[in-house]
């Protein structure tokens, strides 16, 4: 296990650099010249131009310029917002809490939904349950997230008035109001995310069950727990990790639009506001974050594989 984690670091650390470099090239998307579009565009003075110009290092060759930010972005300095001037660290180390206890809730809700949803489905295919649970996830499949987030709001909180419409209480001010705040939010984001993994389950163990192997446990008396839970769901998991490692990015791109909407002051918010304010370095950093995420989901899922495939190790 060791040596395939090592393997999987070893391929991590040049993705990495690559995808640094590309999201370092975000201001090169700047039309024109940046540091004038940045500062506010021809209006702006040329104090502003030129301090723009000074805090991105534009004068700078660009592969010096990426070498300074990459060298910055090691020690975790991703430099100032040029929207409030505030260390962008410092605003992060803020706001990660806040989604993380967000991606937490979700994956609280899809996991052992979706498995269950998966396994009642697979194991009687095509069956009444089986039509009724299939056609709940095509269902939930084909509304966007923004738009479940729309429909919570009216019914729990405008008509039912249960649950606050928007705002964000820490888990350690008060637990209670930390769930009525953060679970619209995390249904609006869950159901997608359930309804892809709980259809993988599904098809993954349909044609698992079929097994010679299962047959065989089967006949040797095994019970339903022992025949699903520790031959059937094992062998079947590896396409279900690779769907959930996958859902790590949608959730944190899902983040961006579900946090302005209930209010949430995350990661999602700061990064649409830093969109809207043309502020580059709070992008650049947001956007790294989401890769170094995404990469840790991958290697998460490549060490899932080698624990449920014993083959994998010693590939």
């Amino acid at each position: 296990m060791l040596g395939l984690i090592g393997r999987r670091l070893l391929i991590a650390v040049p993705l990495l650099v690559v995808m640094s470099l590309l999201v370092f090239s975000l201001v090169a998307l700047v039309p024109g010249d940046p540091a004038v579009t940045l500062a506010g565009g021809a209006d702006a003075s040329p104090q502003a131009v030129a301090q723009i110009r000074a805090e991105l290092h534009l004068d700078e060759p660009f592969l010096a310029r990426y070498w300074t930010w990459l060298g910055a972005a090691l020690r975790l300095d991703f430099g100032k917002s040029l929207y409030s001037q505030h260390a962008v660290a410092a605003e992060l180390a803020q706001r990660i809490p806040v989604t993380a206890s967000l991606a937490i809730a979700v994956f609280v809700l899809v996991v052992p939904l979706a498995l269950a949803v998966g396994v009642f489905g697979g194991l009687r295919p095509r069956g009444p349950l089986d039509r009724g649970l299939m056609f709940l996830t095509s269902f939930a499949l084909s509304m966007p997230p923004f738009w479940v987030a729309l429909v919570l709001i009216a019914l729990f909180a405008i008509n039912l008035r249960w649950l606050p419409p928007f705002g964000y209480t820490s888990f350690t001010e008060d637990p209670l109001a930390w769930l009525q705040t953060i679970i619209m939010p995390a249904v609006a984001l869950a159901l997608a995310a359930l309804s892809i993994l709980a259809r993988q389950v599904r098809a993954g163990l349909t044609d698992t069950m079929q097994s010679a192997f299962i047959r065989t446990a089967w006949a040797k008396g095994g019970t339903t727990r022992q025949v699903v839970v520790g031959h059937a769901l094992k062998n079947s998991a590896i396409p279900a990790v690779t769907v959930m490692g996958l859902q790590v990015g949608a959730i944190l791109g899902g983040t961006v639009i579900v946090e302005q909407i209930f209010s949430i002051p995350g990661i999602g918010m700061y990064m649409l506001e830093a969109v809207s304010n043309k502020d580059v370095p709070v992008i650049q950093a947001v956007t790294l974050l989401f890769v170094v995420a995404n990469v840790v989901a991958n290697l998460a899922v490549d060490i899932a594989y080698g624990y449920l495939n014993p083959k994998v190790r010693a590939s």
